[in-house]
């Protein structure tokens, strides 16, 4: 039997000026979040070159078992980032409805995980990875797992009252 993921914790974003609620009244579902995060095509990936200065770029990722998972070849500017400081933000496409993930990224090692990645990435975005899948299986090329420490979820009709930060 599958053990059921516990939902983060739901809190006011820490936004001074804004004029946010003091109640936790109207703040946004994790369900909301996670059919965004499902359903997003594209996601920023925000990083740290070594100098400190940040990159942001688009990828192609899967929310799956509470986690974004994207490739992106080793010698990429981003894998090379993420290899000095696994520290990033991603973000979902649509900035009226957005999510918004802190965390630390992984290199996954789970061979049937990398398996069912490729099977609904394939999917997802109807492309064939076939080309890519050997050195993915094989570990010679990354799968990397975002595992969040802190959501913010920001619906721009309804702002002001659902505001909404995750805490994991």
């Amino acid at each position: 039997m599958k053990a059921k993921r516990k939902s983060p914790k739901a809190t006011r974003p820490n936004m001074p000026g804004y004029g946010l609620p003091k109640t936790n009244k109207g703040l946004l579902s994790w369900k909301w979040a996670e059919d965004r995060l499902r359903k997003s095509r594209q996601y920023w990936i925000a990083t740290t070159r070594p100098e400190g200065r940040p990159h942001v770029m688009v990828v192609w990722a899967l929310w799956l078992n509470g986690a974004l998972y994207f490739s992106t070849g080793s010698k990429s500017r981003k894998a090379r980032n993420l290899a000095k400081n696994p520290h990033c933000t991603m973000c979902t496409e649509k900035a009226d409805e957005a999510v918004i993930l802190e965390g630390s990224v992984e290199t996954e090692k789970n061979v049937e995980l990398i398996r069912r990645f490729l099977r609904e990435y394939e999917k997802k975005y109807k492309w064939d990875i076939s080309a890519m899948a050997g050195d993915l299986l094989k570990l010679k090329e990354p799968v990397f797992r975002l595992r969040p420490r802190v959501g913010f979820g920001l619906a721009e009709k309804t702002f002001a009252t659902s505001a909404t930060r995750w805490i994991f």
